[in-house]
């Protein structure tokens, strides 16, 4: 005789959470490393973040919290809280990284009082903007909240 196989119960957030869980958990460890690096820079190495820096920085560190809870919960609804966060985040970023290149006046840049968003102390070693960085890590998180909020998507199915 065939045995029928038990079904996981619906509803509960925890039906197939492996398959979105391995891209939250990149996205939250993306966002974590971000925060520490942010952190580095300014605390350890004493460099003062502009205000462009400051907006991007409201934008990834409530990413680790909003991420980290969706990991322990085993809630694929928090790729819809973090999603505008991280969307926000990439735009500052974007925005800062042209500022930095000069493709954007600096008239138009929100810097009134302390550090200039195009200065040359936003860079890493000299070498890596500061602003390059921000934009890599918010891309790798929107690219990894998106396929968890596909394979999430695949699972309520």
């Amino acid at each position: 005789m065939s045995e029928e196989q038990p079904m996981a119960p619906q509803g509960d957030g925890r039906h197939g959470h492996a398959t979105f869980w391995t891209p939250l958990f990149l996205a939250w460890l993306l966002a974590l490393l971000a925060t520490a690096g942010a952190l580095f820079l300014g605390e350890v190495m004493g460099k003062t973040p502009c205000v462009l820096c400051w907006y991007q920085r409201i934008a990834m560190f409530p990413l680790v919290l909003v991420l980290g809870m969706g990991l322990f919960a085993l809630d694929a609804r928090s790729v819809r809280y973090a999603m505008p966060l991280a969307g926000a985040g990439w735009g500052i970023a974007a925005y800062h990284l042209l500022v930095f290149w000069g493709v954007v006046s600096e008239g138009l840049v929100p810097c009134g009082k302390g550090l200039s968003c195009a200065d040359a102390d936003v860079q890493v070693a000299g070498v890596v903007p500061i602003p390059l960085l921000s934009l890599a890590a918010f891309t790798g998180i929107l690219m990894a909240l998106w396929v968890a909020r596909g394979r999430a998507g695949r699972v309520r199915s």
